[in-house]
């Protein structure tokens, strides 16, 4: 079986939350903007929840960068990653640029007792507007040589790396939050337009995280519900031996596997260690209720999770901001003003 990663409601921990957090099933928080005022009541809302809770926890947010930059306040403003290669004077510089970027994203969510940063993308930029400017670049071997950097940078912060979204989101128009995506090319298409970077960089990658889209002529199933995508290609063809998590099964694409409890079992199914039950409390009560006989092994898979993707010791962000290669990191940034 496989543990759970829930979401919490506002910047405080409710007596709710932490009758959930202390449910043998779950092994991981995802915090939103909604969980963030400051940097000391994060801090502090780090330390509740993980004293709440029942296992150790793997703390997760989505911090990209762009768009997607749940903390912004009294952090750095990373870049959309699509626009290194634009700010950037050459390829080497680009990949200078790019593990500039990953260590100071990583370093700074490690600095609140954050363990991952959901990142990078490793999608392919062709016609999703949900995707856009969140990848490097609209071929693979440019996706490949930016994303080198960021994983290296984020490691030598310290923080393990998720590749999202396998095997790539990047050519469907619709947005799985809001829509059940349907990616129509062959099987060669994506081998060669998508797969790659997953493929070269597997042996960079501690987790990844399947797109919930179709691809008809591989399986019928999305990506994150489909033992053909996570067993057969990702395990078996690619050899990825890290954590899989499933994307938020809240989001409307993921509806196409039932209920919320049904959407877990069958990621878990396919082959997910770890289900986010985000954005749906009820949903993701109904969830831990649905795993209760399965009780030993969810606390085995979190201890698991956490064992592998938990972070190295970090330093605290009045010591990393006076660093001097956070100094130097806040000068390049100034490029992309």
């Amino acid at each position: 079986m496989t543990a759970v990663m829930i979401d919490l409601e506002g910047t405080e921990l409710s007596a709710a939350e932490r009758e959930l957090l202390a449910h043998p099933a779950v092994g991981g928080v995802i915090f939103f903007s909604r969980n963030f005022a400051s940097m000391e009541q994060l801090h502090e809302l780090v330390r509740q929840t993980r004293a709440a809770a029942r296992n150790p926890l793997i703390l997760a947010v989505d911090h990209e960068g762009g768009r997607v930059q749940r903390f912004r306040e009294e952090f750095s403003r990373i870049p959309a990653m699509g626009r290194i290669a634009d700010v950037a004077s050459n390829e080497e510089e680009a990949q200078s640029m790019a593990q500039e970027i990953g260590w100071l994203m990583a370093s700074e969510v490690l600095a609140v007792d954050i363990d991952i940063s959901f990142a990078p993308v490793l999608d392919v930029n062709g016609i999703s507007e949900v995707i856009g400017d969140r990848a490097f670049a609209d071929n693979p071997q440019q996706v490949i040589h930016l994303a080198r950097g960021v994983l290296k940078g984020m490691r030598q912060a310290g923080m393990k790396t998720t590749g999202k979204h396998f095997p790539g989101h990047g050519s469907v128009q619709a947005d799985s939050h809001i829509a059940m995506p349907v990616d129509e090319r062959p099987w060669e298409a994506i081998r060669t337009t998508d797969l790659p970077p997953f493929v070269e960089l597997i042996n960079c990658l501690d987790a990844i995280m399947p797109a919930h889209v179709i691809y008809p002529d591989v399986d019928d199933k999305p990506a994150g519900f489909s033992e053909r995508w996570l067993q057969h290609v990702l395990r078996a063809q690619l050899g990825f031996s890290g954590v899989i998590f499933s994307d938020d099964l809240a989001m409307a694409a993921a509806h196409i596997a039932g209920s919320m409890p049904e959407r877990a079992h069958a990621a878990l199914k396919a082959g997910c260690n770890m289900v986010l039950a985000c954005n749906d409390r009820a949903g993701a009560e109904a969830v831990l209720v649905s795993l209760e006989t399965y009780v030993a092994d969810a606390g085995a898979q979190a201890n698991s999770c956490y064992e592998r993707l938990s972070k190295a010791a970090a330093m605290g962000m009045p010591t990393l901001q006076n660093h001097p290669r956070w100094i130097q990191a806040q000068r390049m940034l100034e490029r992309f003003n």
